[in-house]
């Protein structure tokens, strides 16, 4: 099963140069990896496709800093659909991951363009008015998640749905695609501002606001170390995922699930994008830590060495604001895996 949902369309979007447009129906017609409904939405609704493009660069960034420490660290090939290579199709904790994070960076991305004003078929949360149960009154801006969320489930599950609903990466995908529009759902915050005489706080005005791209992608972080291992199941006259082992509970909508176990990314294979370890740096103070000498480079082979780095020190503040610092050299002990 070759996963086209966002893992295709959204990164061949990130490959474009950004003078290039994204929508219209010449430039819809050329991205890659699209379904014929894809291309559909991005003629339709093109003001949007700027947003997706940005969604791109948003998980490449996150997935490589929430993975940073581990044996697979979100590493991109310059070649084909999958810019995470062919890992992606196997159905892993991995593909769980990327799709979740996926879903929720083109929500994100599009209500952010919402709010700032950048799409001309949504605005501001209008719906959110009145006063709160803790008295203050909703005014202001609130993000329009919902338009947001709309928008990836038409776009990022039109494939899925595409294919069919009877079959498990369909219903992995789906699932996962759901538990990252969730991470921001239930992660929304509250920014407050006061009103009144001489910064009294007479009045206060609130509106609802996102959580951090970051936060997203902490949460799906913990729902990726916790996942479970599911398979296609028979329940009366429909099919469903249900765990692997049968004393494990159901996941929640929330949780990322997955269908096969994860290659041990310890070894180079080209073929499916896996960089493999050697050369990483890890952390020779740390054994249990995922980003520990032996988790990291799977085993006893790593070498320790010396290296001067520069570094700032002997900061001063100076008078309103500024600061200076001198450039100073230091010898630190790294530790690197071995080929």
């Amino acid at each position: 099963y070759e996963s086209v949902c966002l893992l295709c369309h959204n990164f061949s979007l990130a490959r474009l140069p950004r003078s290039r447009p994204v929508s219209g129906a010449e430039p819809c017609g050329r991205l890659r990896g699209l379904t014929p409904g894809q291309v559909g939405v991005c003629r339709a609704r093109g003001e949007v496709m700027e947003s997706v493009r940005k969604a791109a660069e948003m998980v490449i960034e996150e997935c490589q800093h929430q993975f940073r420490n581990r044996r697979w660290n979100c590493s991109t090939t310059p070649r084909g659909i999958n810019i995470f290579g062919r890992v992606m199709n196997q159905g892993s904790r991995e593909a769980a991951f990327v799709h979740a994070l996926s879903s929720a960076a083109v929500a994100v991305a599009v209500t952010r363009g919402c709010s700032r004003g950048e799409l001309e078929r949504c605005g501001c949360d209008r719906k959110v008015r009145g006063v709160s149960p803790e008295g203050f009154q909703w005014s202001g801006c609130s993000d329009n998640l919902s338009y947001g969320v709309a928008f990836s489930q038409t776009f990022v599950d039109e494939p899925e749905r595409a294919k069919g609903m009877s079959s498990g990466r369909p219903l992995m995908n789906i699932h996962n695609n759901e538990a990252g529009r969730k991470a921001i759902l239930h992660n929304m915050q509250v920014e407050c501002k006061c009103h009144g005489v001489s910064g009294s706080c007479e009045l206060r005005t609130c509106w609802k606001v996102m959580p951090p791209f970051r936060r997203v992608g902490a949460v799906l972080k913990e729902r990726f170390d916790g996942a479970t291992e599911v398979r296609l199941t028979r329940v009366g006259s429909r099919t469903a995922l249900l765990p692997r082992d049968p004393q494990v509970k159901p996941p929640a909508t929330r949780d990322l699930v997955y269908l096969a176990p994860s290659p041990d990314f310890c070894r180079l294979d080209p073929d499916n994008g896996i960089l493999g370890t050697a050369g990483r740096r890890c952390n020779g103070t740390s054994r249990l830590a995922p980003d520990g000498c032996e988790l990291l480079c799977c085993g006893p082979g790593f070498r320790a060495g010396r290296a001067e780095v520069v570094q700032r020190c002997s900061c001063k503040f100076s008078w309103c604001c500024s600061v200076r610092c001198q450039q100073c050299k230091n010898t630190v002990l790294i530790h690197t895996c071995q080929e």
